[in-house]
């Protein structure tokens, strides 16, 4: 009689866990599915591939660069800066300038348009994404972008949807999205140049080029400036050691 009592209770504590369990499997399903719902999918889609940076303005054309993309990362070489790259991370986020020669990076700021424009997008509501990378390089944008749809277009067989948007310093852009990747494939900036991906190639990229080197140091020009005013470099103005008036 006491071992079939052990037995009748070792039986309902097992049914209890199983129901205990398929309960926190159907919760964690539950957040899992609304957490993409909320983002519209969009964080779900992967990337990975090479393109050239071509700058349209007058009947002019010029080559702008190189970008690779790989699932929320950008790495973009340009033609103005020929001594380094730019990497972002749209997840963290973060954008930084690399110089591999003096093994140093910076934050990228406002040095490169491109790093604020071409990145990953939701096709349907791409200006949350373009205001945080606009907050990101210190722009002092506080309210809202504004996007408004304004058509759809193949562009080299691609399907696009086109929005011109309005930051929130009175700039205005149209893009157009690509929407099986989910980043523009052109851009009209505020001075009418356009700005396209040609050449585009789906292909695997290196994950390690688009991580910023371990052994690289961080460098900071704010930093830099401190250290010089406590040194015996920094001669003060006559008039900075004087009181405001008010």
């Amino acid at each position: 009689m006491p071992g079939r009592m052990s037995k009748m209770i070792r039986d309902a504590i097992s049914v209890r866990l199983r129901k205990v369990a398929g309960g926190l499997l159907a919760w964690a399903c539950f957040f899992v599915l609304a957490g993409v719902a909320a983002s519209g999918g969009f964080a779900a889609q992967a990337q990975q591939f090479s393109a050239d940076i071509v700058a349209r303005r007058d009947d002019g054309t010029t080559r702008a660069g190189r970008l690779n993309a790989l699932d929320g990362k950008v790495r973009i070489e340009t033609v103005e800066q020929p001594d380094g790259f730019f990497l972002v991370d749209t997840v963290k986020p973060q954008a930084s300038f690399v110089r591999p020669g003096a093994r140093l990076y910076m934050d990228a700021r406002q040095s490169n348009r491109l790093t604020r424009l071409f990145v990953p997008l939701d096709p349907d509501a791409p200006c949350r994404q373009w205001q945080i990378m606009a907050h990101l390089a210190g722009n002092g944008e506080q309210d809202e972008w504004r996007c408004e749809r304004i058509g759809e277009e193949t562009i080299d067989g691609r399907s696009t949807v086109a929005f011109r948007a309005l930051s929130a310093t009175g700039a205005e852009i149209v893009g157009w999205i690509d929407r099986e990747r989910a980043f523009p494939l052109r851009i009209r900036i505020e001075d009418g140049t356009l700005i396209s991906l040609e050449q585009i190639k789906d292909e695997p990229q290196v994950a390690a080029s688009f991580e910023l080197p371990a052994s690289y140091r961080k460098f900071s020009p704010e930093a830099l400036i401190e250290r010089i005013k406590q040194s015996d470099v920094w001669v003060a103005r006559p008039d900075d050691a004087q009181p405001s008036r008010p």
